[in-house]
């Protein structure tokens, strides 16, 4: 039988037994498996971009081309034939492939992109830090100085101001030293991701009257970059807490469990409707920050809560040695 009545009846078949984008799908693939030719790969892809559009994965993508391949393969091909169809095949699910892969690389560009400026950032913010510790307080005793030479010979009362002004300056020189160790912990570079969290729970406890308690099985020294990344969210966590959640005790919990980080932000706060806030597009900045930071690190976020019932902020990052 010549081959164009074969794939006339072939694809009277295929009609029969797929319906909707699996008919388009295995007509296509039938198409390109029994002829060639160009206009069934443009096909192929047209299909893929199609298929991303609708919100197929890449298991759904190879059932549905195992589940066409079989209704194609079903008594129509033999021997040389039977190979050089299953090579086109194999074309044919590359190119429907292809968007697929295209988006993977933009995302995996993009991610590399987003690491680079939080690492840029984080590198202003550092250089930040160290100028408020070191030229801020510098300056401080320099003024500490001018004072205790001003106040020589001056009557008891005026030296009783000075000193109420030298008591003022040494608040703010401490508040320079606790926002400088904020923004970028040395004790996080020196000893780690668990002793950085625990100095900035004690400077929120300090400073709230919050309860906070810091539990870790972490026994990895973390890379820079994931150690950062989580003390920031850590950071940001309790930020919101201080702000919205009019909670007494937070419990934070930091652990590696096989191939992944994890950390536990709970609070026995008001709580909030968790679906709505992450689904509502317009994320709060400080979960838009948390997401980000996340994103960058291929990490994932699930928030457990309900109002008057507390919030749980779970954070899961992969991660199983090494640099990332």
């Amino acid at each position: 039988m010549p081959w164009f009545w074969q794939f006339d009846i072939f694809m009277s078949e295929v009609a029969s037994i797929t319906v909707g984008f699996e008919r388009s799908y295995a007509a296509a693939l039938a198409s390109y498996m029994l002829r060639g030719g160009e206009g069934p790969l443009q096909e192929a892809y047209e299909l893929g971009r199609k298929s991303f559009a609708k919100g197929y994965g890449v298991l759904d993508m190879i059932s549905l081309y195992h589940g066409a391949l079989a209704k194609v393969l079903v008594g129509h091909f033999r021997g040389k034939m039977k190979a050089e169809a299953m090579a086109r095949a194999g074309e044919f699910f590359a190119e429907c492939m292809s968007p697929f892969e295209m988006t993977h690389r933009a995302v995996v560009d993009a991610n590399a992109a987003l690491r680079r400026l939080n690492d840029t950032l984080e590198e202003e913010v550092r250089r930040i830090a160290i100028a408020l510790h070191d030229d801020a307080g510098q300056l401080m005793v320099i003024a500490q100085f001018k004072l205790d030479e001003a106040a020589d010979g001056l009557p008891s009362s005026a030296q009783g101001k000075m000193r109420e002004v030298k008591a003022m300056l040494d608040r703010v020189d401490e508040r320079i030293r606790h926002l400088s160790h904020e923004l970028h912990p040395a004790v996080l570079d020196f000893l780690g991701l668990v002793p950085a969290v625990e100095f900035l729970a004690s400077n929120f406890m300090a400073r709230t009257g919050l309860r906070i308690t810091v539990h870790s099985t972490l026994q990895d020294r973390l890379p820079p970059r994931l150690a950062i990344a989580l003390y920031r969210i850590v950071q940001e966590a309790l930020t919101n807490i201080r702000r919205h959640a009019n909670a007494s005790t937070v419990r934070i919990r930091i652990s590696k469990d096989g191939r992944s980080v994890r950390c536990v932000v709970a609070d026995d706060g008001v709580g909030f409707n968790a679906d709505e806030v992450l689904h509502s597009g317009l994320p709060t900045l400080g979960l838009r920050g948390i997401l980000e930071r996340l994103k960058a690190i291929g990490g994932r976020l699930r928030i457990r809560s309900a109002r008057g019932q507390g919030s749980k902020l779970e954070v899961t990052v992969p991660y199983s040695g090494g640099e990332i």
